[in-house]
């Protein structure tokens, strides 16, 4: 697939469909494009000489000096066009038409030959099953939408057409401007992975925008937009579809908690998305990355006219990553000589009611100077004695004097517009509820975060993959495709300690393994016919060797009982760990359809379902970000001595949790896997129980 250039920005556009019908797809098109694009137009229709004056051809083969082919033809003929693209050299085609994968078993049919034809001749195909593409530099409105956007520095993709037409009708009251607009339809070849690298080496995009159903490659996707955010151009946006699909199938606790948003949460984290949860979000995180510097810190200043605005602003701080910035002494005495008697010269800095824009003015001047500050927000409320467009005009001057970044809140009417035009035409951002402002700040520092993050590779750790292949290809040799207990064996061959135990088929056994562990044992049926050993009495805790014989017959006893035609391949002996000195953590992960497999972390134990107090990355998982995954938990504390107990080892946990990222990687068979518990102590971790399930083909 080539660059995109001439997708965007084409010499020519040939419409195959065009015509003067009124209310039809084709007719829309042909107007946009002549409305204002000043390139070559080109109708392409056999049963018309001209469309709109335009000379018509017969067939995209006839079209002259075109790089771009908008098509509005039924479904049955588009491939036969897309075909004709192709020999004629045409590379950038929008297929506008529907009735595609979106529209049953015939039209995936023709959309899986669209693939291949696309895949033959190298074509940026975008659709079917979209509204077409804009570009504003060149005036091009290849789509049907009423609307053209003013020329911005916003690229925007979006999988809903409607969407998109929407937001250009409500952005041209806003004076929102865009570059690019893409719907991405039916994403039969191009998806948003392609037009995310695009947009990251484009010198005229600011922003990337996206409205998204789902993620069609989801590592690579991943990759992609960590590289273009770390090299500043920041991407946001709404995921629709938030539902826990799938979860009520999964076999393991992390299937059961790690539903389609847990991936999304996860991977769009990872790739450095900055996400939003609505259309307003979206647009109000657009517009102040955009336009202001990003952020040295995450204290902010408020500096504001009135007290009640002023608390919001505070507790809309407190729900975020920002914090109040401790303004030092000499800004202080410098806001206590200037401002009145009642003036709040602590943050937040009120400047009182009757301040007019001269008072703003000096306290904002104070506060940018102070080193402690990251971020500044201006609330004022109208007063008589204050006039919005002088105070607009005053945080101008001033944001020209510093590289703070400054939002503005201007709690009114049609008194604001003008001052909020003049701010807008600089790049500040100016919203009526203070709050919105602070989250265009958090989100301003989020993407400073994220540019500091970088890349990290990996650990790669010292393993033995193939004694690792052979325990996996153990279900082959059952009708069953899950392990348990069984492979446990499998954890040791990644480096991850497991306690001393054994697996054995009768009581004598079970008495001989029990006499070479020190102490009592924990024994446990083992059977992959019952997954959920504890909640049939499949598991005895802390049995004394001279138990162990009887111990074994009541396993038995109960898991046929329980299961009479279950495959029972005995009963593991295996060594006690310190519940008392540690702390019951799960590493699983359920293999993803977008993302690949999904690493969880969190409270283990027997309440891993009911408490969910878990959190998920995409593997290969770094160090950095497993240990953030410790930080993440409800439960960190326990981890690090709560209440007088000892910290636990977290290096060892970290390393675990790198060491299965690994290994579910290396062996994309492993769908579903949960070593729980993981027990950590302030001497290690050990791996007290293990269940995976593996896809039999991909061994």
């Amino acid at each position: 697939m080539g660059t995109l250039d001439t997708l965007f920005a084409p010499d020519g556009v040939a419409v195959v469909g065009a015509t003067e019908s009124e209310g039809s797809v084709g007719r829309a098109v042909m107007e946009n494009l002549l409305d204002g694009y000043d390139g070559i137009v080109v109708p392409v229709n056999p049963n018309a000489d001209t469309v709109f004056d335009v000379p018509a051809v017969d067939s995209v083969t006839d079209a002259e000096g075109v790089e771009l082919a908008v098509v509005v033809v039924p479904p049955t003929i588009v491939n036969t066009v897309l075909e004709e693209c192709g020999e004629s050299g045409i590379q950038d085609v929008a297929v506008i038409t529907a009735g595609f994968g979106e529209a049953g078993s015939e039209g995936a049919q023709l959309e899986s030959q669209m693939k291949a034809i696309a895949a033959e001749y190298d074509l940026n195909l975008v659709g079917p099953n979209c509204i077409g593409v804009i570009n504003t530099p060149t005036g091009m409105n290849a789509t049907f939408s009423p609307k053209f956007p003013i020329e911005g520095q916003i690229s925007f993709m979006s999988q809903s057409g409607a969407f998109i037409t929407a937001v250009l009708d409500w952005a041209s009251d806003q004076d929102l401007g865009f570059k690019d607009v893409v719907s991405l339809g039916n994403k039969a070849v191009m998806d948003e992975r392609d037009f995310v690298e695009y947009w990251g080496e484009d010198p005229d995009t600011d922003v990337v925008l996206g409205y998204l159903e789902d993620i069609e490659r989801g590592q690579e996707f991943i990759e992609t937009a960590q590289k273009v955010t770390s090299e500043g151009t920041p991407i946001v946006a709404v995921k629709s579809g938030r539902t826990e699909a799938g979860a009520s199938a999964a076999a393991s606790h992390t299937g059961a908690i790690a539903g389609s948003e847990r991936a999304y949460e996860a991977g769009l984290q990872q790739a450095g998305v900055i996400r939003a949860t609505g259309v307003q979000e979206l647009f109000d995180y657009a517009t102040i990355l955009e336009g202001q510097p990003t952020p040295d810190t995450n204290e902010v200043a408020i500096v504001t006219n009135a007290g009640g605005p002023g608390v919001m602003s505070t507790d809309a701080i407190g729900d975020s990553q920002l914090e109040m910035a401790d303004l030092n002494d000499d800004t202080v005495e410098r806001l206590e000589d200037t401002m009145p008697d009642g003036a709040n010269i602590y943050n937040p800095v009120d400047v009182l009611g009757d301040a007019p824009t001269d008072r703003f003015e000096d306290a904002l001047e104070i506060v940018l100077d102070d080193p402690n500050v990251g971020s500044v927000i201006v609330v004022a409320c109208p007063t008589a004695v204050l006039d919005f467009e002088r105070l607009a005009d005053a945080i101008v001057a001033a944001s020209e004097t510093t590289d703070v970044p400054i939002a503005a809140s201007l709690m009114g009417g049609h008194s604001a517009d003008a001052a909020e035009k003049i701010l807008g035409e600089v790049g500040i951002p100016s919203y009526f509820d203070p709050a919105r402002g602070i989250n265009g700040l958090d989100a301003l520092y989020e993407f400073a975060q994220l540019q500091e993050r970088g890349y990290e590779p990996p650990t790669e750790f010292d393993v033995d993959r193939e004694r690792a292949r052979s325990i996996l290809e153990r279900t082959r040799e059952r009708e069953n495709n899950s392990l348990g207990v069984e492979a446990m064996d499998l954890l040791e061959a990644y480096g991850i300690p497991i306690p001393e135990g054994a697996i054995v088929d009768s009581p004598g056994e079970a008495v001989e393994a029990a006499e070479s562990i020190d102490g009592d044992v924990v024994m446990k049926i083992v059977s992959p016919d019952i997954l959920h050993k504890s909640d049939i009495g499949g598991v005895e805790v802390g049995v004394p060797n001279d138990e162990v014989a009887d111990t074994y017959g009541d396993l038995i006893s109960r898991a046929r009982n329980y299961h009479p035609d279950a495959h029972i391949i005995g009963v593991q002996v295996q060594e006690m760990a310190d519940l008392d000195a540690g702390t019951e953590t799960i590493v699983g992960m359920n293999r993803d359809p977008q993302f690949g497999p999904l690493v969880m972390f969190g409270l283990g134990g027997i309440f891993v379902e009911v408490l969910e107090d878990a959190t998920f990355r995409v593997a290969p998982v770094s160090e950095s970000e497993a240990t953030s995954m410790l930080d993440e938990i409800d439960s960190a504390p326990l981890l690090r001595g709560a209440r007088g107990r000892d910290p636990v080892d977290e290096g060892d946990v970290i390393e675990t949790i790198q060491r299965i990222s690994q290994l579910v990687t290396d062996f994309p068979a492993i769908m579903e896997l949960d070593i729980n518990p993981l027990v950590a102590t302030p001497e290690g971790v050990s791996a007290v129980d293990i269940r995976l399930t593996v896809d039999q083909e991909e061994l």
